[in-house]
This record gives C-alpha cells, sequence and structure tokens, in this order.
C-alpha cells in the first residue's frame, strides 16, 4: 500500500515516469501464447528463461514478460467483473486499416475469442476491438 505522507529527511522531488518498461502476464502456456504475439502482432522474442520458466517478447516499444502458470490443473482464470487485478492491457496499432487487418486474422482462430469486432471508441475518433489471446487473457487493440 502507498502512502503520501512524507517523512523530514525524505527528498520529495517530483518523480515522473515515462512509459511501461513491460508488462508481466502469467498464462497456461507461454509457448502458444508467445506464438500468439511473434506470429499474429510481429512481436520478437527478446529473451527466455527456460528454468523460471519465461518468454520475454517485444514489439520494440513495450516488452511483455510471459510466466508459466506452475500448475494449469489448479489455476483461478481472471474474472474483470469481481478480481483484483489487471482488466486488460491494449496495444496501439498504426491506423483503421491495420486494425481491420489484424481483427480479420485473429477471429479465424480458435485460441482466440473477439469480444467485440472494431468499434468507435465511445465519441472519440478512435476505432478499438477487444479478445481474450491464448491463456485468456483479456487484450484492447487501438486505431488513433
Amino acid at each position: 500500500m502507498c502512502s503520501s505522507s512524507t517523512q523530514a529527511n525524505v527528498d520529495t522531488t517530483s518523480i515522473t515516469t515515462s512509459g511501461i518498461h513491460h508488462l508481466g502476464l502469467n498464462v497456461p502456456d507461454i509457448k502458444q501464447t508467445a506464438a500468439f504475439f511473434i506470429e499474429q502482432l510481429q512481436f520478437k522474442q527478446v529473451g527466455e528463461k527456460p528454468d523460471y520458466p519465461a518468454i520475454f517478447v517485444s514489439d520494440g516499444t513495450v516488452m511483455l514478460t510471459l510466466w508459466q502458470v506452475a500448475d494449469v490443473s489448479n489455476m483461478v482464470t481472471f474474472n474483470r467483473k469481481q478480481n483484483v487485478g489487471l482488466h486488460h492491457f491494449a496495444l496501439k496499432v498504426p491506423n483503421l486499416e491495420a486494425l481491420n487487418s489484424v481483427y480479420q486474422r485473429l477471429r479465424l482462430l480458435d485460441s482466440v475469442e473477439i469480444e467485440f469486432a472494431p468499434e468507435p471508441l465511445g465519441d472519440l475518433p478512435i476505432q478499438h476491438m477487444m479478445c481474450f489471446i491464448p491463456g485468456g487473457v483479456r487484450l484492447e487493440l487501438i486505431a488513433e
């Protein structure tokens, strides 16, 4: 739990962040999930720790750390309406054409569940779609 109180000897200089360094996702099959990012979204594998096990993939801007769930038979899937934790994560795509193209590819995959096809994001001039990737993590793709 973070506290906003400061002590007399603590430096209170403003600290800013500059974006996500990486996002760690627990998944039931790291090889399947890594293949999804590499084959469908053109990520590159940038590392691996077989003994952990973990696979690291990146699109050149964000890195995803995929952690293997230790006991898949006892895993509990995330319920975005009941659990504290990652509701979803969103990745930008270059434009609406790219969003529609990736949607057309993903909707053909048995390992991906499309929540909704590309549509306007509220009243904004942005389109987005939502899906569950291999392993059940919720992913939003956004074209600005």
